[in-house]
């Protein structure tokens, strides 16, 4: 099967591409580079990936880099994905996740594709009523973020109205594993890591006690794998179902962290019943959180 990947040179996109690349799948990076190929990236193009340098926000360059890949599936993952700058600059914010979405929607379409998948997330659902959240919960997303996720989903359904296109939301729990970058736009478990493995202080804002489902990168390949192949359409949560509140994370790796003031569009509970994607997709979340903490640890360890 050939196989786009947006933003397959980034930290979940990359193990989605050495994941497709298990299969034997004909896999296309797709991604904007603006920072120098990871090693993850020499290695994939090693063992047969193509790539095309391409940013979303461009939609010609994406035909060419689609026309020339002939997907039958895009996965599309190339995001801004930072809560904070988001707040700073909401309108960037929409270009790259709301936009973008768009322009890869009409490069797939335009290239013969029949399948795209989108990477969404939890911010989605902001603060929901019903913890696990179900895929039916109301969308009140908290910041401009989940605000352009949410409004990408709706792109999504619009092409599959309009055109037939099948497609399929994922809403990511907290991601979290090896190559995540400990800094700048980061999740909390990378940054959480990378001061554990260089003995710093960490700072926790807000009261320590809002809660994520942190589920690991390797499990959420997986997820995405079974989806590039499945006909299910919709929505499907990619998470744990385990809510951990941030203090105990701070206590399972041992850090000494100060507090601070509370952030805007900071969500206070988040944790996503994963139910339906065990269903609709036969996944389910495998590796418990101490066991991802150590993977992320030891190849924190290698990389320095």
């Amino acid at each position: 099967m050939r196989i786009a990947v947006t933003g397959g040179a980034g930290f979940i996109g990359s193990h989605i591409v050495d994941a497709l690349l298990e299969t034997g799948a004909d896999v296309a990076i797709v991604d904007h580079l603006t920072r120098s190929p990871r090693p993850w990236v020499t290695a994939a193009l090693s063992r047969g990936a193509q790539l095309h340098v391409a940013d979303v926000r461009n939609l010609a360059a994406l035909q060419t880099a689609f026309a020339a890949a002939r997907p039958e599936a895009v996965l599309h993952l190339a995001a801004q994905v930072d809560v904070r700058r988001s707040v700073a600059d909401p309108s960037l914010d929409a270009q790259v996740n709301v936009a973008g979405t768009v322009s890869v929607l009409e490069a797939a379409l335009a290239a013969g594709a029949e399948r795209l998948v989108l990477a969404s997330t939890a911010a989605t659902y902001g603060d929901p009523d019903q913890l696990p959240t179900p895929e039916d919960a109301p969308a009140h997303p908290l910041s401009p973020y989940g605000t352009s996720k949410a409004a990408a989903e709706w792109y999504l359904a619009q092409y599959a109205r309009l055109n037939g296109l099948s497609t399929l939301a994922l809403r990511m729990a907290n991601v979290y594993g090896p190559r995540q970058d400990p800094h700048g736009e980061a999740g909390v478990i990378a940054i959480f890591c990378g001061a554990a493995s260089e003995g710093r202080p960490v700072t926790v804002f807000g009261d320590g006690a809002q809660t994520r489902d942190y589920v690991y990168v390797g499990d959420v390949a997986r997820a995405w794998v079974a989806a590039a192949t499945s006909d299910v359409c919709g929505e499907l949560n990619v998470s744990t179902g385990t809510e951990t509140p941030l203090v105990a994370l701070v206590a399972e790796l041992g850090l000494d962290h100060q507090l601070a003031p509370g952030r805007p569009g900071e969500i206070a509970r988040s944790c996503l019943d994963p139910s339906a994607a065990h269903t609709a997709l036969g996944w389910r979340a495998e590796i418990p959180l101490s066991e991802g903490l150590r993977r992320t640890l030891a190849a924190m360890a290698v990389a320095s």
